[in-house]
């Protein structure tokens, strides 16, 4: 069990904050940290952007009544110091474990968990939503919004600005400024922000003056009163407030956000008010342990790592990140229209050598899915070949880009989805499961999915070929080297053999299960079962001539796909044989109709039947017996 300090062991809600004093919040802070470091350090998960919101959590746990009040964490990366405060600091070792603690919030979890969230940018649509259902309801609960500054630069919360401002309820916008989201934040509002925020000394100067004057016997506050509304007829005749206030927003800050006296009276005043307000917070992120505040991108999101040093710890291989950080710099030096473009991810998804080698050819948009997607389908109508690097899960959100800006057009994008699949530790928001289903509807479009090294290479060149879209998908693992099948040339539509002993049943895998799909025939082959292995490599377009041959030479065939069952190559793959009256038992095994959660990726897999053991259980399952002949059946839940 983890050591709990005296002051944190007491703590068991919210409530249990206000009789401590300013000086005891401030131990209270260091050990909270101190069990964020230490638990992180073991089970991963996400540690500067949750070090640097301790004080500012604290201070909207002292203010507000939660869960009466309702508190929604954007993205949820800063949300370990509430899940302590809110009655879960001794389940808190648990985190990201699987029947452990979500590190994102979760309704299901807590009462003081509002929303859930997971992905940036959702957090003032959704309390908007639930402060007009409170009004709407009658009730006189308040709702308050954290978003980071990294948050802000997608377009789904200046949506949620524009439409709060028009409906003039009392909401409360935190901005927690730390100047980054994962990478450094860019563009013209981090500019913005910055120029806010250099305005700072002068909002301390004005609060020390406010305070001297009300303090001012007999006269002070009719003094204050007259100050107010003379600054006020001041900024209205010479200049804007700034974009917030334009929108309809009363503005206050910035503020220092480890400031815990400055932060509770800002927070009370802000209470008090009856229109929207935005209270702009600075905050260091990584505070309070040297090395995240040294580097918090590379401490944004971690494995497991040494407290002492801050080393992470090494993988055993190099992921497929790497290998494909390494193969787009290889291909950007012999191509000139070679260019990359990232939301926010630069280190996530391995671009980081690629700027430094080619930093003009290199976008960062901010945490802007849609806008990257359609701005490299515009960079491709130019001439040139984008490489847009986006994890699966955040695709998602740029499904209709895709679809109307790059495959409508024909429109030359390279798509490299990152961690594609069953991913592990973040729980539902952030599985790779739905590409495969969602995006082999695209009509005109190439889905690849590489099996190790030099299939992913050679992947990348084929990609940047074509005179359409393409997608290469591939998994947060650790990436195969070596197998003399990787080496063989891409043919459209088709897979390659990694082996073929002549056996009654087949597995057919996407690449991401390569190493699962050989260890289960290993494990067949020790129960009397040849099973040879097909590396589909396409996944579309197929070759159905050519997979049909394939089909009709043995008695069973699982496909074995890391994502959604349904809509996916297995089904595809036994839909084609039923329309050939095949007699080959055709199956798929993939993630059944749910939401995968929390868990390793070894967990998950197994979870699934998508582990070796689950692969070779799942064809002894369906060799069908002798005399016995089916058509085509899905594998059941």
């Amino acid at each position: 069990m983890t050591h709990r300090q005296p002051l944190l062991q007491d703590i068991h809600g919210p409530e249990d904050l206000q009789r401590l004093s300013y000086a005891e919040l401030k131990v209270l802070a260091s050990e909270i940290r101190s069990l964020i470091v230490s638990t992180v350090s073991r089970n991963g998960g996400h540690l500067a952007s949750n070090l640097g919101a301790v004080e500012l959590t604290i201070a909207l746990h002292r203010v507000f009544d939660s869960p009466h009040d309702k508190l929604v964490f954007d993205v949820g990366h800063q949300c370990y110091t509430h899940k302590i405060l809110t009655g879960r600091a001794a389940s808190f070792e648990t985190l990201r474990r699987s029947g452990g603690i979500s590190g994102f919030p979760k309704k299901d979890e807590s009462p003081h968990d509002a929303f859930d969230t997971g992905h940036a940018s959702t957090s003032i649509s959704a309390a908007l939503g639930l402060l007009a259902g409170e009004a709407l309801s009658g009730g006189s609960g308040r709702v308050v919004a954290l978003i980071g500054d990294g948050a802000l630069t997608g377009g789904l919360a200046y949506e949620a600005l524009s439409h709060a401002g028009q409906l003039d309820l009392p909401l409360v916008v935190i901005l927690n400024d730390n100047k980054m989201s994962i990478s450094p934040n860019v563009g013209g509002l981090s500019k913005y922000l910055s120029r806010l925020s250099m305005k700072s000394k002068y909002q301390s100067i004005r609060r020390g003056i406010d305070r001297l004057v009300k303090h001012f016997p007999f006269f002070g506050p009719l003094i204050y009163d007259v100050m107010i509304r003379v600054k006020k007829g001041i900024k209205a005749l010479f200049y804007t407030d700034n974009f917030f206030v334009d929108l309809g927003f009363e503005y206050v800050g910035p503020i220092e956000g480890h400031n815990l006296p400055v932060l509770e009276q800002v927070l009370k005043d802000v209470k008090k008010l009856g229109k929207p307000v935005v209270v702009h917070v600075i905050t260091r992120k990584g505070k309070g342990y040297a090395f995240a505040e040294d580097d918090p991108g590379h401490y944004h999101g971690v494995s497991s790592f040494s407290v002492e040093d801050g080393l992470v710890e090494p993988g055993s291989a190099p992921s497929f990140t790497t290998v494909f950080s390494e193969a787009l710099s290889a291909l950007a030096r012999k191509d000139s229209r070679i260019v990359a473009v990232t939301a926010a991810m630069e280190k996530g998804t391995g671009l980081g050598p690629f700027k430094a080698e080619f930093p003009e050819r290199f976008f960062d948009v901010g945490i802007a899915e849609e806008h990257a997607v359609t701005f490299s389908a515009g960079l491709a109508a130019r001439g040139l070949r984008p490489v847009a690097a986006i994890y699966s899960t955040f695709m998602q959100r740029a499904a209709d880009q895709l679809f109307h800006d790059a495959a409508l057009q024909r429109i030359p994008v390279i798509f490299a989805v990152e961690r594609d699949g069953l991913v592990g530790d973040d729980g539902e928001t952030h599985q790779g499961i739905f590409d495969l289903a969602l995006f082999r509807q695209v009509p005109g479009m190439t889905i690849l999915a590489p099996a190790g090294r030099a299939e992913l290479e050679s992947m990348l060149a084929y990609a940047a070929e074509l005179s359409s879209p393409a997608i290469i998908r591939y998994p947060k693992a650790a990436c195969p080297a070596g197998h003399e099948s990787f080496a063989l040339p891409l043919e459209k539509g088709k897979g390659v053999f990694v082996r073929e002993k002549g056996g009654k049943a087949l597995i057919a895998f996407t690449g991401s299960l390569f190493s699962q799909a050989l260890e289960a025939a290993a494990l067949l082959e020790n129960e009397g079962i040849d099973a040879d292995l097909y590396n589909l490599r396409f996944i579309k377009p197929i070759d159905e001539e050519y997979l049909v041959s394939i089909l009709s030479r043995y008695e069973t065939v699982l496909f074995a796909e890391d994502g959604i069952r349904s809509g996916g190559i297995g089904e595809y793959a036994a839909a084609l044989a039923l329309s050939r009256r095949l007699s080959t038992l055709v199956c798929g095994q993939g993630v059944p109709d749910t939401f995968a959660g929390l868990g390793r990726r070894d967990e998950l897999l197994a979870r699934y039947g998508l582990d070796a053991q689950g692969l070779a259980r799942a064809v002894t399952a369906l060799c069908p017996r002798p005399g016995l002949r089916l058509l085509s059946k899905a594998v059941p839940e």
